[in-house]
């Protein structure tokens, strides 16, 4: 999970990116991490790029002109295409689970509920494919 990952390359089919690329974000991290799960069902956890030391020095005209000058930019986002997403509603239960496992998921810090949400929600989905 330590490992930086690889810049995908941008190809696209038709007029939205390849599916095998999305990735779904499942959790931000008061540490500046964030959990994502690829469309393999594999969850990884990596570090924000992002400087927001930098970014907050910056006038909204400086950021403007970044944008323009990124060419990733231009064509990444059809917000007529956009649809709103509402995450399903969580349901609050007692459940039991091992020690040790809890441990595991309380000691990487805040957030360890979403993270076991995550998993469970992982492994549903890999049952469903292997159904279909």
């Amino acid at each position: 999970m330590a490992q930086k990952p690889q810049k995908k390359s941008r190809e696209k089919k038709g007029r939205g990116h390849r599916a095998e690329h999305i990735v779904r974000h499942v959790a931000s991290l008061r540490d500046g991490t964030h959990i994502i799960e690829h469309p393999d069902g594999r969850l990884e956890r990596r570090k924000s790029e992002t400087d927001w030391g930098r970014l907050a020095a910056m006038t909204d005209q400086e950021i403007e002109a970044a944008i323009a000058d990124d060419p990733d930019w231009s064509d990444l986002w059809n917000w007529g295409e956009a649809a709103l997403v509402i995450p399903p509603k969580k349901k609050a239960i007692s459940i039991r689970v091992d020690e040790d496992v809890l441990n595991y998921f309380k000691k990487e810090g805040v957030g360890y509920q979403r993270r076991i949400n995550a998993v469970l929600r992982s492994y549903m989905q890999q049952k469903r494919k292997k159904r279909a």
